[in-house]
């Protein structure tokens, strides 16, 4: 027996373990082919302080190659964010966010996305999903002004790839809400992530045919609307989630919560995160029939719930963006126009790049602004329409 402690974080969900899991004096924890439900199995060894080993003797070589791999990179001190970008995707192979230079290119993977949610009957869709929950999660960790300015900005443009923009701007969103403002365990942040991205995986083409759609919804539009969250669950299911938390805050993410967030279970903290950063990215995105709303307002607007109450998670998605978020359009003191690049010290002094002049005319390379200094103090927040000019936003992610 050659027993190897494994981060339970690697351990795949809803499916038949690859291999046994025992206890570090070797005890049977599950057998090999035994489903975990749901994390909070998993805390309940780590809460009794035992050590979850695989006995690689037994693991299959691909197995025993992610073991290795997981030790190698604990020996050389890699990066804790990077170890905890490797995952065991629902296939059993290996998950890790792709390396990257410079830059990531957001279009290509808003079309990535697009083709992933499109296709949720193809049997690779549990393991492309993995790998996309990574590859945002890691973006968030590695630089969540970017992020946010990068699917902020792309919203805020032609109704086209809505439901993988709006997907992975809610999802971003939620998880920095959920690890930099409510401070929520690292596995509830990441199982968050998966929620948001499928949240609406049953009308995601729906999705983009009604942002171009300018006729009234047909009756089969709105039974498919008013059933998306049940079927999306539904379908889930079918490609093998059995995580009992992630799939009940898909089912419940439209359902009116009361009270305090911290009174309700994980699936219902989830929904009620995921329902407020759903609203805000709905509301910035154009449609056919009518504009984008302006982003300031957008994610105020996020902060009261339908009662025109103050919002717990509406609150903390409002801490977290800041007034002014990455991706917005401001006016700037000085009579110029400028993008918001990353949030600041404060919720209403981000740094922010000149696009339009005092002239009104562009000003051709973007000029960084301090809003802090009373000179270009913002005085007003605008919609993308207001804005006429195109703005090259690998240019805005290139600046400092």
């Amino acid at each position: 027996m050659n027993l190897v402690a494994i981060d339970i974080d690697s351990l795949p969900l809803g499916q038949p373990l690859p291999f046994a899991l025992r206890s570090a004096k070797g005890t049977l924890l599950a057998p090999r082919g035994y489903t975990i439900a749901s994390r909070e199995e998993l805390d309940s060894y780590k809460g009794r302080g035992i050590d979850i080993c695989v006995d690689t003797d037994e693991a299959s070589a691909s197995h025993r190659s992610f073991m290795n791999q997981l030790q190698q990179m604990l020996r050389k001190d890699t990066p804790l964010g990077q170890i905890a970008a490797m995952k065991l995707s629902l296939s059993g192979r290996a998950v890790q966010a792709p390396r990257r230079e410079g830059p990531p290119d957001w279009r290509e993977l808003q079309q990535r996305a697009t083709q992933l949610l499109y296709t949720p009957a193809q049997p690779e869709f549990p393991e492309h999903l993995a790998r996309l929950g990574v590859e945002l999660d890691q973006l968030c960790r590695d630089n969540p002004d970017a992020a946010l300015l990068a699917l902020i900005f792309l919203s805020g443009q032609q109704p086209h790839q809505y439901s993988a923009t709006h997907a992975m701007l809610v999802a971003c969103a939620s998880m920095l809400t959920a690890r930099q403002t409510l401070q929520w365990p690292e596995p509830q942040v990441l199982r968050l992530g998966r929620a948001a991205l499928t949240m609406n995986v049953a009308m995601s083409e729906l999705q983009d045919t009604l942002a171009r759609q300018t006729e009234a919804l047909t009756g089969d539009q709105l039974q498919a609307i008013q059933e998306h969250a049940h079927r999306s669950e539904a379908l889930l299911r079918q490609c093998g989630v059995r995580d009992a938390v992630w799939l009940q805050a898909v089912r419940q993410h439209h359902q009116l919560a009361s009270g305090p967030l911290a009174e309700q279970d994980a699936a219902g903290q989830m929904a009620r995160l995921i329902q407020r950063a759903d609203v805000f990215g709905a509301r910035i995105a154009p449609r056919a029939t009518r504009r984008a709303m302006p982003v300031t307002a957008a994610v105020q607007a996020s902060y009261y719930n339908e009662r025109r109450e103050v919002d717990d998670a509406g609150a903390a998605l409002l801490r977290t963006l800041g007034v002014y978020p990455p991706g917005a359009f401001v006016r700037l003191a000085s009579d110029e126009v400028a993008v918001v690049l990353r949030r600041g010290a404060s919720a209403t002094t981000p740094r922010v790049a000149v696009v339009i002049g005092r002239s009104g005319m562009p000003t051709g390379e973007p000029i960084p602004r301090d809003t802090a200094q009373a000179a270009y103090k913002i005085t007003a927040s605008l919609a993308p329409h207001e804005v006429r000019l195109q703005v090259s936003l690998q240019r805005l992610l290139k600046l400092p």
